[in-house]
């Protein structure tokens, strides 16, 4: 079994990248299922399906969708074998642009909007810098100088990946990104993160509506940039 996690700034484009490259691995022989992570509603599930593979959603709701990506991992790969698939591909949202939802033994891809500006790739953190392949979309709408730019900005924080240039509406790079997966690590027992998640262990994440910072518990990170834990 062997387990993608397809990860993004929002809007990037990674339902039709994965789109297309579902198709190019059925075409292959290959039998993928599909997860899903999403916060609050999606209908991706009803485009996955036209496929004919398995579908599965999950929705995080009050939980950040990595973190819950995370905490599912096991769940989804025990769905993916009860589904006879050799390979789950699960496309989950990085809204914080600081989490970090891969696990080691997994083939991790992010995708990213060449369009958001050339300092983007500074601003997303372990989510890119942890990348195995790094997809570039949406290049058809700005210049060459401007892609060679995005492109340096991704290897100056990730030098080891791959770069790959997609495009959603043409599947462009959809081929190469599916020989990717299939050459892809088997997952093993005991998988670890390859970097932590972000602090969310505070009195805003268990319902605190007030405002006050006298009224907080947790681990807190002032505007000074000093971080503290207050609480028992």
């Amino acid at each position: 079994m062997k387990l993608v996690v397809l990860a993004g700034t929002p809007g990037s484009g990674k339902t039709s990248v994965l789109l297309h490259t579902i198709r190019s691995l059925i075409k292959s022989g290959k039998k993928p299922a599909v997860v899903k992570v999403d916060c609050l509603w999606t209908d991706d599930d009803q485009r996955f399906s036209k496929l004919g593979i398995p579908v599965h959603v999950g929705l995080a709701k009050d939980m950040c969708p990595d973190h819950f990506t995370i905490y599912n991992t096991d769940a989804m790969l025990d769905w993916g074998a009860s589904n006879g698939a050799d390979i789950v591909l699960n496309e989950t949202a990085g809204l914080c642009l600081r989490c970090a939802p891969y696990p080691d033994e997994c083939l991790a891809i992010c995708v990213i909007d060449v369009t958001t500006g050339p300092n983007t790739p500074l601003k997303v953190g372990p989510l890119l810098t942890t990348a195995d392949i790094v997809v570039m979309t949406k290049g058809d709408l700005v210049s060459q100088a401007e892609r060679e730019v995005f492109r340096e900005r991704v290897l100056d924080v990730n030098p080891g990946c791959i770069i790959v240039e997609a495009n959603g509406l043409t599947g462009k790079g959809a081929f190469e990104l599916a020989e990717m997966v299939t050459e892809g690590p088997d997952v093993c027992d005991n998988m670890v993160l390859r970097y932590n998640p972000p602090l969310a262990i505070c009195s805003l994440c268990t319902g605190e509506t007030r405002v006050a910072r006298k009224h907080h518990m947790g681990v807190l990170r002032q505007l000074d940039g000093f971080m503290e834990y207050r609480g028992e």
